[in-house]
């Protein structure tokens, strides 16, 4: 599940980056069964060996992408704490949830699905974490209503926008501010925002 070796040189990198974005155009046109080694290395134009030494399976490439992806969400989702209300770092969040399904949609799906499987939610459960953390910081605004608990309150943000999201991007929605619209009014009324 874990990458081989980390690439410390700028080239490294761009043969990384290379690759999982060659597997990620391969789930988007093939799907999961049409994503293997060969398949990526052949795309990114690296050879075999060059992909296993960074990445020792299948697994190990869909857990860099979903990371890849992660990261990206999360680097957007931070702008939330940088907002000058709870309200509009809820909506930030939002938005940026919605930006991440509808973005690729088709990798977004695979991806859902993979992040399912137990070996590969093991691998991710820092960005669970993670994202926790930040949505707790976003709780502890004034304009929000006091939570029984912040820690359950996060996880059901968590679950509510992602279930919302996803299930859109399953029905291949495209209008991005109607879905943040109705997550933003599901989110009001559960933390009691609605008036």
């Amino acid at each position: 599940m874990k990458p081989r070796k980390i690439p410390q040189q700028s080239r490294a990198g761009q043969t990384v980056a290379a690759i999982l974005e060659a597997a990620a155009r391969i789930l988007e046109t093939k799907g999961i069964e049409g994503l293997n080694t060969n398949s990526a290395a052949q795309r990114a134009g690296v050879s075999i060996g060059s992909l296993y030494q960074y990445f020792p399976g299948k697994d190990a490439l869909i857990v860099a992408l979903c990371q890849r992806e992660r990261a990206v969400f999360f680097a957007e989702a931070e702008g939330a704490l940088r907002e000058p209300s709870g309200e509009r770092a809820l909506q930030h969040l939002i938005a940026a949830s919605v930006h991440q399904q509808l973005r690729r949609p088709a990798l977004a799906r695979l991806l859902d699905a993979e992040e399912g499987r137990p070996a590969i939610a093991r691998e991710l459960a820092p960005f669970i974490v993670a994202m926790r953390e930040l949505i707790g910081q976003i709780l502890a605004h004034e304009d929000i209503p006091p939570q029984p608990s912040i820690e359950t309150a996060a996880d059901d943000i968590i679950a509510i926008v992602r279930a919302m999201v996803d299930a859109a991007g399953y029905r291949g929605e495209e209008d991005r501010a109607v879905l943040e619209e109705r997550v933003s009014r599901t989110l009001s009324g559960y933390l009691g925002m609605a008036g």
